[in-house]
């Protein structure tokens, strides 16, 4: 245990979160902007569908969790059928039925008062999707895991939670033992190196 305690954020799926690292994923990004305010915690399993994910979910989330726990749900992703099938010789996927899926995820978070992410939708947003989203017909490039990481953040920013867990909004830890340093046309002016907007970050502001 690495201390002192910090906000966790798990991500719990299939192999959708578990190469979430891989091809500058959507978890790696995640990781980068939290990086000094909340430990990103991953449990993915390659294969995994909802029935295993039941299985362990009692040890994977402990009932005794904090009431300030939340959730949000990633609905199910579209799929390039003909890309997995180049590369696969054949799938038991199809887009249709993942809409489907998606369409009744969405509906149960609903129902339920859960913050849900329309993935389906989201990751068909431009024109060529079906080659710029995916590796290899289900998981996810880099330029999808962009979209994912928009969308997390556009929820978290927008939810009503206290307190607010969006990456701007969280503090840094120790940021009172960070150095000044100056900057600005003039080299003037003070800033804590915690509070640095760096250019790689500025798009998730």
């Amino acid at each position: 245990m690495v201390g002192p305690n910090r906000p966790q954020i798990v991500l719990f799926g299939s192999s959708i979160v578990q190469f979430s690292y891989s091809h500058e994923g959507w978890g790696s990004i995640l990781t980068d902007l939290y990086s000094c305010k909340a430990d990103i915690v991953l449990r993915g399993y390659g294969g995994w569908n909802t029935r295993l994910a039941l299985l362990v979910l009692d040890q994977i989330f402990p009932k005794s969790l904090s009431e300030k726990t939340r959730i949000i749900v990633l609905g199910t992703p579209p799929v390039n059928e003909e890309k997995i099938i180049k590369l696969f010789g054949i799938s038991r996927r199809s887009n249709e039925s993942s809409h489907i899926y998606s369409e009744a995820c969405i509906k149960m978070c609903k129902e339920l008062g859960i913050k849900v992410i329309d993935l389906w939708t989201a990751l068909q947003n431009r024109n060529d999707w079906l080659s710029a989203h995916f590796t290899d017909g289900i998981h996810l490039t880099a330029e999808a895991s962009k979209v994912v990481v928009k969308e997390i953040l556009k929820v978290v920013k927008e939810a009503d939670w206290e307190p607010n867990l969006h990456w701007k909004s969280l503090p840094n830890e120790f940021a009172q033992c960070l150095p000044t340093i100056f900057v600005g046309p003039d080299g003037n002016t003070p800033v804590n190196v915690a509070d640095l907007d760096l250019d790689w970050q500025a798009q998730w502001i």
